[in-house]
C-alpha cells in the first residue's frame, strides 16, 4: 500500500512522522527536490502525497525523532525557497488556533505606524525591532513607544486602520480552521483599536490585546494595565485550551517576535512566521518562504479544502 492510500480522515497516516514540504511564492515544488532532501536528510524515500500540484506534499516516514528529521531536512533544503514543517501524524489537526498580529496576520507593525504619523518612525521602529528580537523587556519596551504617542488621535488612528493589509493566506487559515470545527483567537501585545477591525476582516471567533489610555478622543500616552506580553500570549492559549478542554497536542500558535516565544513553546505546534532568528531557532516548525497557507498544508489540508 502506498503512503496516499494509507491515508486516515484528517489528513493523518499510520506512519508515525510526516514531513510536509512548501513551496515559497513563485517557487515550484518538485518530486525530484523532496526525493534529493530525503535522500541527503538519510531519511526513507517514500510516496509523495500531493496536497496541491506544484507546491505542497507530504511524505510519511516510520517512526523516529521529529526534530533529528526536521533538522536534517532543513539543512538538505538550504538555499532551496522551500519549507517543511516535520511532526507526529497523529493529532496534527488542530482544534485551537492561537495567532500573533503584527508582522503574522497583517504586513504591518502597528506602533511603527502611529509613529509615522508624528514624524517618528525611526526612533519607535528602532525599540520595536530591538523588542521583538529579543533584546529588550517586552512591556518596558511598549511603555516606552507609548509614552512618545502621547497626542495622537482615534481620527488619525483610523487612516492606519484603512491600509492595513492582510499576510497573504490569512483569511484561509482561519476561514479553513473554523471551518473544519476549530476555534481562533488573535493574541497580540498591539492594540483594541487595531486588533478588532483585524479580526472581522480575517474572521478570528475572539481576540486579546492591549488598552491604550484615551481621553478626549486622543491618547494619552499610557497602556491601561495589565499589560499583556509574553506572559499574557502563554496565558491566553492556556485559558482558552482548558475553556476548550482541550489536549496540547490540538493547538496550533504562530508568531514572529520574542514575546511569542512562550506562546510557541506551549501549543501542540507553535511556528515561527518569517521570524527573528531567536524565535525561528527555538519553534517547534519555521514558515520562511510560503505564506500563511503553509499552516493549513502542514494539518494536511488540501488545497480544494481552502475556504475564502
Amino acid at each position: 500500500m502506498s503512503d496516499s492510500q494509507g491515508l486516515q480522515a484528517g489528513g493523518e497516516s499510520s506512519a508515525g512522522i510526516v514531513a510536509t514540504f512548501v513551496a515559497g511564492h513563485g517557487v515550484a515544488l518538485t518530486e525530484a527536490v523532496v526525493r534529493r532532501a530525503l535522500r541527503e536528510a538519510g531519511l526513507s524515500d517514500r510516496t509523495l502525497d500531493w496536497l496541491a500540484p506544484d507546491i505542497a506534499a507530504d511524505v510519511f516516514l516510520d517512526a523516529q525523532d521529529p526534530d533529528v528529521a526536521r533538522a536534517r531536512l532543513q539543512a538538505a533544503l538550504a538555499g532551496e525557497a522551500i519549507d517543511v514543517v516535520v511532526q507526529p501524524a497523529e493529532g496534527r489537526r488542530k482544534r485551537l488556533l492561537v495567532a500573533d498580529m503584527d508582522s503574522t496576520m497583517i504586513e504591518q507593525e502597528c506602533i511603527d505606524e502611529l509613529a509615522g504619523l508624528i514624524g517618528i518612525r525611526a526612533r519607535i521602529a528602532a525599540i520595536t525591532e530591538r523588542a521583538m528580537a529579543g533584546e529588550l523587556n517586552f512591556q518596558a519596551a511598549l511603555k516606552e513607544r507609548v509614552a512618545l504617542l502621547a497626542g495622537v488621535t482615534l481620527d488619525q488612528i483610523a487612516t492606519i486602520v484603512a491600509r492595513i493589509t492582510l499576510t497573504p493566506g490569512a483569511r484561509a487559515l482561519v476561514q479553513t480552521m473554523r471551518a473544519h470545527g476549530a476555534h481562533t483567537a488573535l493574541v497580540t501585545g498591539g492594540f483594541t483599536q487595531f486588533t478588532a477591525p483585524v479580526a472581522a476582516r480575517i474572521g478570528f471567533d475572539e481576540t486579546f490585546a492591549n488598552r491604550l489610555e484615551i481621553v478626549e478622543r486622543a491618547l494619552t500616552g499610557a497602556v491601561i494595565e495589565p499589560v499583556q506580553g509574553r506572559e499574557g500570549k502563554r496565558a491566553a492559549l492556556v485559558s482558552l485550551r482548558e475553556r476548550l478542554g482541550l489536549a496540547s497536542v490540538a493547538t496550533l500558535a504562530i508568531g514572529d517576535g520574542a514575546n511569542d516565544l512562550d506562546m510557541l513553546r506551549e501549543a501542540g505546534l507553535g511556528v515561527a512566521y518569517h521570524a527573528k532568528p531567536k524565535v525561528a531557532d527555538v519553534a517547534a516548525a519555521r514558515i520562511n518562504y510560503a505564506d500563511l497557507t503553509a499552516l493549513l498544508y502542514a494539518q494536511g489540508y488540501r488545497r480544494n479544502d481552502f475556504r475564502e
